[in-house]
This record gives C-alpha cells, structure tokens and sequence, in this order.
C-alpha cells in the first residue's frame, strides 16, 4: 500500500499534469487570504494533504489564488444556471485535475463526467470514492475522436450538455485549440454551453515568469484577446458572456483594465461562456 501511494504522490506528477496542484492548493487554504471567495471545497485539503504538498510556494503567489478562486466562484454560477434550466442535463469537466465541481453541482437528478490524462484519472480513483451520477473517464483531448470515449448515453447525447475546461487550453497549441473546439461543436446538440478561462496573447512563451506555472515546466502557448475572436472560426458558438477577473480587484482593476484593453485588445485573464446554436441550414 505504501508503495501504491507512492505512486500517486506529488513528486510523481511532471510538467502540465503537476499543474493540478495549483487550484487544489488554492481552493484549500487560499480563503485565509481571500475568505469572500472561500468555494467550501470538502475534498481539497484531504488530498492535499495526503500528497504531502508544500503549500507555500504557491500561496505566495496570492494573484494566482485569487484568479483560481474567482474563477472557481464564476464557473460555479455558470453551473447552477445551467441545472436550473436542464435538471437531467450532463456536465463535463476536460482536464479535471483533481477538481470535483460536481459536489457543488449536484442536484440528485442531473449526471457528471470528469476527464483528465490517464496518470491524472488513476489519481482520482485512488484518493476519491466514485459516486452513481458521477464517472472518471481517461482520455486524451489532443487526440481526434477523443468525444467517443465520454461513452454518452442517448439521452445524454440529445440533451444539452454543460462542458468546462479550466486551467487547460493556455497549454495547448492555436491548432489544438481549435480542434478541441471543433470536436464539441461537431458533437454536442444545441443548447450546450462551453465555459472556459483564456489568457491574453501576451502571456504566450511567458510561464517562466510566472511564480507558479514556471517551476512546472508547463509553458503558455495559446492565449485570445476576446472571446468574439473565437466565434469567427466557430460560427456555432454564441458568446453568452466574458468576465474578466479585473472585476475582482475593484475600482484598481477596473481603472487598469481601461487602460491596457486599447493595447491588449482585451483582459489579461479572462473566462469565456459559448452557447451551441443550432447548425445552419
């Protein structure tokens, strides 16, 4: 058993996928410094501390607490929207890490898959227990055809579905980026929703100065200024909203973001919400 565990410790997690760390340290202990924006997350500080992680490194970059908890805080609303509307609906979480969105989602009706890289979904099957609405699935979204292995049911298939992605696209490519996008487009019905955070174009090729991404070795290749951007290649998607977290830095960010988005084109982080539209005829 020791040796088991050993195996899904954090010194067994390397580049992009040690990048979980980051929220999960956030969601834990950042509301010392943020408590307004505390998500009560039940599963974050055991497995935190059954990973033995040394937490302050990445306390000490409060901005990256504070944008893990605001977006945490945003996504959940998104969330609650969405089973008001569609109670037997499905959510998605892609590259999941070691989140569990569905203990704030759950309404006892709707169902939830999680996905992540197969080291990543070991992980979760060894420090969570599974649940009857919930399911892990290992798959790799760089991969074309990946949408087949969420093994939807038909109901599932018809019905609009919610999909989240955070922390992730900024790892990927402009071309697997896109290509995630076209496969949930290609795939989910109408009424689905996306939501997902971005970083500016300006942050591309940067990670190495960034306190808690750097010592990953993870690096930052895709950003977009706007999420209308996105909607020119994939005229199926329908901007129902874009928040930037200047908002939770008050009259300070508010003031900042004035003067930069002439230059940015839009914020510096971002978290983008698409509607699906039906296909045109």
């Amino acid at each position: 058993m020791k040796d088991k565990a050993a195996d899904f410790s954090a010194q067994s997690l390397r580049g992009l996928p040690s990048t979980l760390l980051i929220p999960l340290v956030a969601r834990s202990k950042g509301m010392q410094w943020f408590p307004e924006l505390d998500p009560h997350d039940e599963f974050a500080t055991p497995v935190l501390d059954a990973l033995q992680v040394e937490v302050n490194t990445y306390l000490s970059d409060w901005a990256t607490v504070l944008n893990v908890l605001w977006r945490t805080d945003r996504i959940k609303a998104v969330g609650h929207h969405f089973f008001a509307q569609h109670p037997l609906g499905t959510g998605i979480n892609l590259g999941c890490g070691l989140s569990k969105y569905f203990q704030w989602l759950d309404n006892g009706l709707n169902r939830w898959i999680d996905t992540d890289v197969a080291q990543v979904v070991a992980m979760r099957h060894f420090y969570f227990k599974s649940t009857l609405h919930q399911k892990d699935i290992g798959l790799d979204f760089k991969v074309k055809g990946w949408w087949r292995k969420l093994q939807l049911s038909t109901s599932q298939a018809r019905g609009p579905l919610l999909i989240i992605c955070e922390g992730v696209l900024m790892y990927l490519t402009h071309e697997e980026v896109n290509a995630v996008l076209e496969e949930i487009i290609e795939h989910a019905p109408s009424g689905s929703e996306i939501v997902f955070d971005f970083i500016s174009p300006l942050g591309i090729g940067q990670a190495i100065f960034h306190q808690s991404v750097g010592p990953t070795g993870a690096q930052f290749t895709w950003g977009c200024s706007r999420a209308e951007d996105l909607t020119l290649r994939h005229p199926r998607l329908r901007v129902l909203s874009q928040r930037s977290v200047s908002e939770v830095y008050g009259l300070a960010g508010w003031v900042s973001e004035c003067f930069t988005t002439p230059f940015l084109g839009g914020p510096l982080y971002g978290l983008a919400h698409f509607g699906i539209q039906e296909r045109s005829a």
